[in-house]
């Protein structure tokens, strides 16, 4: 399942590219991409979308805390 999903308060290019690697490596991800300029998270996954979007707002808020999706 590919899913779209738009992000707000993305403030730092080296975030983005620190979150999509970490995002990545979630367990079910098949690829993520984070845009800075569209301030998006592109992903495509296997299995339960839901809980790898949860564990991904974690990884988010971890690497930039104000940063948030917006389901």
């Amino acid at each position: 399942m590919k899913k779209i999903v738009k992000m707000e308060n993305l403030e730092c290019a080296h975030c983005a590219a620190k979150m999509e690697k970490a995002i990545n490596d979630i367990d079910g991800v098949v690829s993520a991409s984070v845009s800075f300029m569209a301030q998006k998270l592109i992903i495509e996954a296997e299995g339960d979308i839901d809980d790898i979007l949860r564990k991904a707002q974690k990884i988010i808020k971890k690497i930039e805390p104000d940063c948030e999706l917006i389901l």
